[in-house]
């Protein structure tokens, strides 16, 4: 028998009560980990087989948390449920079902960079020249219509009121079929497939309906409407599902997240049973009221009253700081303050910010203070350039109708296969209804290419081909250390000796030691699995909390985690509320829902900062603070002032002048996920150093950029052989 002493009286309701739909409102730090994996131990011990319960989580990491608590409890046994994050588990049950929807098992998955260049590639095949049209607006357009479960010919039936998305339901329909025919999907459809392959075939939709008695789903509050949609499609006639989720955390909207499934829940399962959870475990009494005092502003929620038996503590800290740096090296200051007054580690101190593009100035003052710190949610490691690399062959080797990995590693490592002999090699697929890897075979057939360049794409075929069958007689980490070898790139980055190519070389062999983990921890693992769970990990995956550093992130990607000390910085209109061009009031409760999350990630103490004035959008723009901060009730903070009102007692070096100006960058602009070169951006020659870039002009294999390096040292750069490094 599982023993529910260790739970509060109302957390041992929600965990008893299995007859019917429940839904568990669960305040921040009130234990729904804890209750979700009681919840799930008290089943199988009430004799449900693990098989039978659907577990549905927001991250990997929080699945494999919950599951090795569960074995805890329950013993190895915990291994049969289905537990994972909604896009994981439904790529899962595609893969068995994918002849049912035209699919083969092998398909690839795109994350959102494919699914760009894809979009792109379409723009470019269609010779698209409209203002309006860019490849990122136009994926972001397609990608919220599916978030809403509206396809192609809805769209183009219902949606259309300009000349913009008339040229968007073309691209959209174009994109939906190339998808099929690069046998890939992109993450929406990892959604949409499923709720398809059940409407259109009642036999698989029964098989699982009747497989899965059970349906537990966490953070409910941040789950869109295909979402919702598969639940209902799944829950048993006697409604065997709980959900736990807290409309106050709801930070989702821009990506679907639906705060009003909370309220169709109680109308869809009206026999439903509502357990609150408000006892607060992590925070202390003055963190719990200011975050309080904030979210009673808004109107559209669950009325629920978070308490706490755990001490008064401390009162946030308002830090007024000058401008950017200031923010930062205060930061860094009450960072060394609070380590020797109550002798704590770096691991105990997250910075949060609203706009990743906040995270440039802080590293710069804790690099420059030497103070340890890493980013989660910067460049991560899978899209990496080399890194994506090495993956498109991998995905080639398993899928050879991926085009878009295809074109990608087409001249990589250099083969002498240019840009004008991929756009006739493409043209003449089209022309025939071939795939791009069948044209490989053709290519003495397509006009206009010289011999030389046909031979190297025929060796480049041969040598897919030669690791498409060696895919299933090696495992991943042999298949691809070989593969490595064969493509000589470790000795090409070797050789060429920067600093960049030596982080590229590291990187890779970083990648092919994760490969020989993952054929060593799954031993008949296939080549397909390794790619599934490579597409489907996020940044918050990769966190550590072992880590002895300084843990900077977004509160969009704090969410769920808790640590001693939290900062949050950039407390000002525009930035936190984001911005006051606000489309309606959900979106300013959205905000504040945020900052609501970003106050309660603390265990023990808060501190918020704003700045008086901040480089923005290519200029000095004087901030005032966060209309959050005037919600505060005045008891629970003390104001100190940083470097408001200091004076600058020497004159500057040159060199510090230098740096000044060229630490005024758009911040506004910056982003750390697709670091691209523009005006502002700051780069590194290996042989000018350090430089801001003023003009980029021409395009493709053409475009130049013109760079002010230290000393006013000016220098027009082709980029094709410049090798800037983007910083």
């Amino acid at each position: 028998m599982i023993n529910l002493k260790s739970l509060n009286s109302e957390q041992r309701k929600a965990v008893e009560f299995v007859t019917g739909p429940s839904m568990i409102v669960a305040g921040a730090g009130s234990g729904k980990t804890r209750v979700l994996t009681y919840k799930v131990a008290y089943l199988i011990d009430q004799g449900y087989e693990p098989e039978s319960i659907l577990a549905l989580t927001f991250t990997n990491k929080a699945a494999n948390e919950m599951k090795e608590r569960i074995k805890e409890l329950v013993g190895n046994k915990a291994e049969n449920i289905w537990m994972g994050t909604f896009h994981s588990i439904f790529a899962r049950i595609l893969r068995i079902e994918a002849k049912n929807l035209n699919y083969k098992s092998n398909f690839s998955i795109y994350d959102a960079e494919d699914s760009l260049s894809l979009v792109s590639n379409i723009i470019s095949n269609f010779d698209i020249n409209v203002e309006g049209i860019t490849a990122n607006s136009v994926k972001h357009k397609i990608s919220f219509q599916k978030n809403h479960m509206i396809m192609p010919s809805e769209f183009r039936k219902k949606h259309i009121m300009s000349l913009v998305d008339e040229k968007v339901a073309d691209i959209y329909d174009e994109y939906q079929k190339r998808l099929v025919e690069n046998n890939a999907m992109d993450f929406d459809d990892l959604l949409l497939k499923p709720i398809e392959l059940f409407n259109t075939n009642p036999k698989v939709h029964q098989k699982y309906k009747k497989m899965f008695e059970y349906l537990l789903v966490d953070e409910f509050q941040d789950t869109n409407k295909a979402q919702y949609e598969l639940l209902k499609l799944l829950v048993s006639k006697d409604g065997k599902i709980a959900v736990v989720g807290d409309d106050a955390q709801s930070i989702y909207s821009w990506r679907g997240a639906n705060i009003a499934n909370m309220l169709d829940f109680e109308k869809d399962f009206p026999r439903h049973k509502i357990f609150k959870l408000e006892q607060n475990y992590r925070s202390t009494k003055t963190i719990l009221a200011a975050a309080d005092s904030v979210i009673k502003n808004n109107r559209d929620q669950i009325v629920k009253t978070l308490w706490t038996d755990n001490n008064d503590g401390e009162q946030l800290v308002l830090i007024k700081c000058a401008d950017e740096k200031d923010e930062a090296f205060q930061i860094a200051k009450h960072i060394k303050q609070e380590i020797s007054k109550k002798k704590l580690s770096l691991k105990d101190f997250a910075i949060l910010y609203r706009t990743n593009a906040q995270s440039r100035a802080l590293e710069d003052i804790f690099r420059r203070e030497k103070i340890p710190y890493r980013i989660i949610g910067g460049v991560e490691f899978y899209k990496r350039k080399e890194v994506k690399d090495i993956i498109a062959y991998l995905r080639v080797i398993s899928n050879q109708n991926d085009e878009e990995s295809l074109l990608r590693i087409m001249n990589f490592p250099q083969r002498g296969i240019g840009s004008t002999t991929i756009k006739r090699m493409i043209a003449f697929a089209r022309k025939h209804n071939i795939s791009m890897f069948d044209t490989m075979t053709r290519v003495f057939e397509v006009i206009d290419i010289k011999e030389r360049i046909q031979k190297n794409v025929k060796s480049f075929k041969i040598l897919l081909d030669k690791y498409a069958g060696l895919k299933d007689k090696l495992s991943v980490g042999e298949l691809s250390r070989a593969l490595v070898d064969d493509l000589g790139i470790l000795r090409i980055f070797k050789e060429e000796n920067t600093p960049e190519s030596v982080a590229r070389w590291e990187n890779i062999n970083e990648l092919l030691s994760a490969l020989s983990d993952f054929s060593n921890s799954n031993k008949d693992a296939k080549l397909e699995q390794y790619l599934e769970d490579v597409s489907l990990v996020s940044d918050i995956d990769n966190y550590e909390e072992g880590k002895n550093v300084v843990t900077f992130m977004t509160i969009h990607s704090a969410k769920g985690l808790e640590f001693p000390i939290v900062f949050i910085s950039g407390c000002e209109e525009d930035i936190f509320p984001l911005s006051n061009r606000f489309s309606s009031d959900a979106s300013l409760e959205e905000e504040r829902r945020l900052f609501y999350v970003a106050i309660t990630r603390a265990q023990q103490k808060v501190f918020l900062s704003h700045a008086r004035s901040r480089y923005r959008f290519g200029e000095v723009a004087y901030q005032s603070r966060s209309r959050f901060i005037d919600e505060l009730s005045s008891e629970v903070y003390s104001e100190v002032n940083g470097g408001i009102g200091r004076k600058s007692s020497t004159r500057k070096s040159k060199k510090e002048m230098y740096y000044e100006y060229f630490e005024k960058v758009d911040y506004e602009d910056f982003d750390q996920d697709n670091k691209t070169l523009r005006p502002g951006s700051r780069v590194m020659h290996e042989k000018f150093g350090l430089g801001k870039v003023t003009q980029v002009t021409g395009a493709g294999d053409m475009q130049k950029a013109t760079v002010v390096f230290e000393g006013n040292n000016i220098k027009q750069l082709m980029l094709k052989f410049a090798k800037l490094k983007v910083l």
